[in-house]
């Protein structure tokens, strides 16, 4: 599918190359948060208690019958456009061939009675499928269907304008979802899908106008593809590829092995916001050579302790955060609701640290050290142009970059109780930080000209927040961990208007 690979442990990979390594372990044994029994706040629950759908079927719906093996591809096929069905309840089957799916006209919609599921048997790679726009499809349960890697089983060609509402998609392979423009995903219950929950990715395209509103993702990254294939960054309950305008609202994000939510390349104008992101085993968000966004009034608990464990017992020292913004920041001039990245009045509870702004200063347009292969940022349309000498010069030293600039965190409480945790260090950092540029040998942003300026002159401000615990903070590079005094203090300027309460937490 022409994915772009990119890891969450790359920056890491990279700092070794620079950085010596801590030796020895630094913390507990692993463990890992207990299932979570459910939110203590108003949020979606939707897998346990899913809504109903029509006992009957609406006048001058079709009606399938999963007696009849391909009932509903077949009736599909037969009718008209903007037609109605209702699956009865029971389980729906395809043909046995791997291939076979149903493939929608444009505004149908497929209404499942109580009990009604399509089943793919371990056999059939996708459900729904084509091109066909503002598809409906609602109460629902669709399983066991076997997606390759990178693609999904419902809306597997991504095509503009699917509602998927009060449905499961549930125990596939590859991804339960896949997603187009203006698509809207509310209410439903994305679970234990073997890649993602959802791929929001669109082959030559981007994707706009994007709702993903009241629904629970939990359990996915089942087949574990990060230790299938290391460095892929091909994982996460919910992944974002060059979405333009999403609105991720209202959802609980829960035990997925690895990244809760994963924004990665090209992303913009994101509002993510009143979610529950919990025991993820990596981090509840990672937005990544993204820009502008607001990130706003989510709980946010005891997630990273696996991923951000086991990178502190191998001596790695990078701050591996919940919340992790690599590259990304707000930029004006390209159009949003916000010119910034703005992270306010969210509670952190008991992860494993808290928020990381990094800057790889090797990653660029045309750089061997992009891992996102061929993309550029929104400000450059030729890649070619970011090669000496034009990209030591303005306007394309700025504009070659993806930035971490213009990020605004303030009015958050961060607590952490190591012995909840079960950490003794590394698990404590909040930081804004670069690596020394050193590759490749004509990038003209070597030494330390990233770490300074993310540091120090690109607009990233803490201030008004509250912590509880013993945080500590990292600045410029992963070699200087300092209290929250220093943090305060020059040259750093950081979290004024902010108050700090250590608290032994064992």
């Amino acid at each position: 599918m022409g994915i772009k690979w990119r890891h969450w442990a790359s920056p890491a990979a990279l700092l070794a190359l620079v950085l010596p390594a801590a030796a020895g372990c630094d913390s507990a044994p692993a463990a890992r948060p207990k299932p979570t029994a459910g939110p203590s706040m108003s949020v979606a629950r939707v897998c346990a208690e899913p809504a109903a759908g029509p006992a009957k079927a609406p006048a001058g719906a079709v009606t399938v019958d999963p007696a009849v093996t391909g009932d509903l591809a077949a009736k599909t096929k037969s009718n008209p456009p903007h037609t109605t069905f209702w699956l009865r309840p029971g389980k729906h089957r395809l043909e046995r061939d791997r291939y076979a799916q149903v493939v929608p006209k444009e505004g149908n919609i497929y209404l499942g009675a109580p009990g009604a599921v399509l089943d793919g048997r371990k056999t059939n790679q996708y459900a729904f499928g084509g091109t066909a726009r503002d598809v409906t499809i609602r109460y629902l349960t669709v399983q066991a269907f076997v997606a390759p890697r990178d693609e999904g089983v419902v809306n597997h060609d991504s095509a503009d304008g699917w509602t998927i509402e009060h449905a499961t998609v549930q125990n596939n392979s590859g991804a339960g979802l896949m997603a187009g423009a203006r698509q809207q995903v509310r209410a439903s219950c994305l679970r234990g899908n073997g890649q993602y929950g959802m791929n929001a990715y669109k082959a030559g395209g981007r994707i706009s106008g994007l709702v993903v509103e009241g629904n629970e993702v939990t359990g996915n990254n089942r087949d574990d593809w990060e230790r299938r294939r290391p460095g892929c960054g091909c994982t996460a309950g919910v992944k974002f590829w060059a979405v333009d305008g999403a609105d991720v609202r209202g959802n609980w994000v829960h035990d997925n092995r690895g990244a809760g939510l994963w924004a990665d390349t090209n992303n913009n104008d994101f509002r993510i916001e009143d979610n529950v992101l919990e025991a993820n085993d990596g981090a509840a968000l990672i937005y990544e050579t993204s820009y502008n966004a607001v990130i706003r009034k989510n709980t946010i608990r005891r997630n990273n302790w696996v991923e951000g464990r086991k990178y502190a017992d191998r001596g790695d020292n990078f701050p591996f955060a919940t919340v992790y913004l690599s590259e990304s920041g707000g930029e004006p001039r390209v159009r949003a609701r916000t010119d910034k990245i703005e992270i306010y009045r969210n509670v952190l509870e008991d992860n494993w640290s808290g928020i990381t702004l990094w800057e790889n200063a090797d990653r660029f347009c045309n750089s061997p050290a992009n891992t996102s292969s061929g993309d550029c940022t929104l400000l450059v349309k030729d890649t070619a142009r970011c090669a000496q000498p034009a990209i030591a010069t303005a306007p394309l030293y700025t504009d070659c970059r993806w930035k971490t600039q213009r990020v605004d965190i303030h009015h958050n409480r961060f607590v952490l109780d190591k012995s909840v945790v079960g950490c003794t260090v590394k698990c404590d950092r909040m930081a804004v930080l670069a690596n020394y540029g050193t590759y490749p040998d004509w990038s003209p942003y070597q030494g330390e000209r990233v770490a300074e300026a993310i540091t120090e002159k690109q607009h990233n401000r803490w201030h008004d927040n509250v912590y509880v615990g013993p945080w500590k903070f990292v600045a410029h590079d992963p070699s200087r961990v300092v209290g929250f005094g220093q943090w305060q203090g020059t040259p750093y300027r950081q979290d004024a208007g902010s108050t700090y309460r250590a608290q032994d937490g064992g």
